[in-house]
């Protein structure tokens, strides 16, 4: 039983005459449209003039961090795939070859068609082994090209690193634990990715991972 004073009643304003026929409205409406008209445009001519800056929050192309010992940083605790609204993440793990630490990925998958690019995998990795790059330029003509396995990952992180320098976060019982030298952050934007082969200048053509079913929806 609801009791009377637990109601709230909302009573429509009063408009009075002026704000009845909407000219405070329609000028208002009007001032904007004439403030974007005269204020500095941020049109590019895209492809042909690039961005020479990107914002850091931007969250594009996946990549796989390595370790100081050029190692996976991943160690397989599938809380990526686990937190992901999207269900684009596959990973199977098996038991590492080194003693730091219990599993390893012996495949990471990301189907990039299906992610929304929400950050969530990068908030929720207690290692930062799977990071977004500023990267937006994705083409693809298969559904297969879309989905990156771990190989294609770990290439995009050789191709980003001094776009994006690695996190160095203090992770116990970890040989990452381990403090390396950051590279030197780029004052320049990221470089493009070849439509043929998501490649990147100065680094080798990533190829679509072979295999069957990776065609099915």
């Amino acid at each position: 039983m609801i009791r009377d004073e637990d109601i709230i009643r909302i009573r429509e304003p009063r408009l009075r005459l002026w704000e009845r026929c909407y000219l405070p409205q329609v000028l208002r409406g009007l001032w904007t449209a004439l403030r974007h008209v005269l204020s500095r445009k941020l049109t590019v001519t895209y492809p042909e003039r690039r961005r020479k800056t990107y914002l850091p929050r931007h969250r594009g192309l996946h990549r796989l961090n390595k370790d100081p010992l050029g190692r996976v940083k991943c160690v397989a605790c599938f809380l990526c795939p686990t937190i992901c609204p999207a269900r684009c993440i596959h990973v199977v793990g098996a038991p590492a070859p080194w003693p730091d630490r219990e599993k390893y990925p012996v495949r990471f998958d990301i189907d990039e068609l299906r992610c929304i690019y929400c950050g969530m995998c990068e908030e929720v990795c207690p290692v930062d082994a799977i990071e977004l790059t500023p990267i937006f330029e994705m083409v693809g003509l298969s559904r297969a090209e879309m989905i990156f396995d771990k190989e294609k990952l770990l290439a995009i992180y050789e191709a980003t690193r001094d776009i994006k320098p690695m996190k160095d976060p203090k992770i116990v019982g970890y040989t990452v634990d381990n403090p390396c030298s950051k590279p030197a952050r780029s004052r320049g934007g990221p470089a493009p990715l070849r439509a043929t082969g998501f490649g990147m200048p100065g680094a080798a053509p990533l190829t679509p991972p072979p295999g069957p079913g990776r065609d099915a929806p």
